[in-house]
């Protein structure tokens, strides 16, 4: 919703509360990381439970977003998925470019979860330069 400026619909205040209600516990599990929370987990299965709770609050915001899409007027819906559509495909071509070059380049490993952020900064990049649904 970068490009269309500040919305005062329903829809977009439900994905206002949903995206940080998800951000903040994503945030608050990823701080606490930071901060040695989680160093001394040994369980596989702790360690697993872990993962997944910071997996959640992400698949819970790609879900606000697309709630946002459904929820929203025909423009509205035919810009946020043309804008969301870019963004993840730049975002899988970098990554991918990203990984041959771990691969036959001796690049640097980049962690597979870096895709959600990279997704997020290529959204905000490319959504001023899509303003029309067609």
């Amino acid at each position: 919703m970068f490009a269309l400026g500040k919305s005062d619909t329903a829809a977009h205040r439900k994905y206002v509360i949903r995206t940080m209600a998800f951000m903040s516990g994503y945030a608050a599990v990823n701080v606490g990381a930071i901060f040695g929370a989680f160093d001394d987990i040994r369980n596989p299965v702790a360690a697993w439970g872990l993962a997944l709770a910071v997996a959640a609050p992400v698949a819970g915001q790609i879900w606000a977003t697309l709630s946002l899409m459904r929820d929203s007027d025909e423009f509205v819906r035919g810009v946020t998925a043309k804008q969301f559509i870019l963004a993840a495909g730049v975002a899988m071509a970098l990554f991918s470019a990203w990984g041959f070059g771990e691969s036959y380049a001796d690049a640097p490993h980049a962690p597979g979860w870096l895709i959600y952020p990279l997704f997020w900064a290529v959204f905000c990049v490319v959504s001023p330069f899509i303003r029309t649904s067609n």
